[in-house]
């Protein structure tokens, strides 16, 4: 396109959801009731798995990292969000959209690598009981989790560099409440297909190994608890991983429906709708879904809220 006649575009206006201001309102006092849950219970597990000893296990050790990682993942969106329905509208620099784009992509790819590698965890639990806290030790945990945050932030920097590069002009209104890159690609003058390529690429590879990872170590894990042999023991062991399991489905699912798939033009509000879920309610969730089938944890925290939990920071 001949950008010679358009006046470059610096300044995007996030359009979130537009309603009557009675409903922004609403929409305000809900969400930002769900971000304050969300804070808090996170933050509660984060302290709970810290001051525990008996807590001290790498499952506990990587719930505690997937709770951080959620504050920070629905921090990235939502307090933005929360500003834009407050103000009636929301206005960014394209740079700081792009840099919004990077870190929430980045976070959500070090979220989907770390669930697989605590089916991993859950594998080796189950299937190699023995070997389990020599391979699993304090270091291998630690690794395992750097790992997973390096290859997260450093897989988005391609496509994030590129589209620094990108033209905007014509409309500067972004139809969503926060720098998506479907809707940000369609406000670019310049051709977005190498783009779109790559993020769907970058997409399937991530998702797809970490998926495959997942699977593999479940099918062991059920193959194994089915030849225990009492009924007692199958139901404990997959009590271990049933949280887990339904964490991942919710996040798969959601995952696939938004990004994984060829470059096809979906509805914009039909993906704010879908956004609102993975953004929002899931990280809200996910510490509810730990916490109300574990009673190690339930234990851990009202014992810390009574004030008979010892204190001892160090996870080894």
């Amino acid at each position: 396109m001949d950008l010679a006649n358009h006046t470059e575009v610096t300044v995007l206006l996030l359009l979130g959801f537009p309603s009557p201001r009675k409903l922004e309102v609403l929409l305000f006092m809900v969400f930002a009731v769900v971000y304050a849950l969300t804070l808090l219970a996170n933050f509660l597990i984060i302290l709970t798995v810290a001051v525990n000893w008996r807590l001290h296990k790498p499952m506990y050790f990587f719930i505690s990292n997937l709770a951080f990682l959620e504050v920070w993942y629905t921090t990235v969106v939502t307090p933005n969000m929360l500003a834009g329905l407050l103000m009636h509208s929301k206005s960014i620099f394209v740079t700081s959209c792009i840099i919004q784009l990077y870190f929430f992509f980045s976070l959500g790819t070090t979220e989907c690598l770390l669930l697989g590698g605590m089916a991993f965890d859950r594998y080796l639990a189950i299937c190699n009981p023995l070997r389990y806290a020599v391979i699993m030790n304090g270091g291998t945990c630690w690794k395992l989790v750097i790992t997973c945050w390096m290859v997260g932030f450093l897989t988005m920097l391609l496509p994030v560099t590129l589209m620094f590069r990108l033209s905007f002009c014509g409309s500067n209104v972004l139809n969503h409440f926060f720098c998506d890159a479907d809707p940000l690609l369609r406000l670019s003058c310049t051709d977005t297909k190498i783009i779109e390529m790559i993020n769907f690429l970058l997409a399937v590879t991530v998702a797809i190994s970490s998926f495959s990872l997942t699977i593999v170590s479940y099918f062991c894990i059920i193959l194994t608890i089915l030849s225990i042999s009492s009924a007692t023991g199958r139901q404990k062991a997959f009590s271990t991983c049933a949280s887990h399991l339904l964490i991942v489905s919710i996040f798969y699912v959601t995952v696939s429906v938004m990004y994984v798939r060829p470059s096809v033009r979906y509805s914009l509000d039909m993906n704010k709708l879908i956004a609102v879920w993975y953004v929002i309610v899931t990280p809200l969730l996910n510490p509810f879904i730990y916490t109300l089938r574990n009673r190690e944890v339930k234990d851990a925290i009202r014992h810390m809220l009574t004030g008979k939990t010892y204190c001892r920071f160090q996870w080894a």
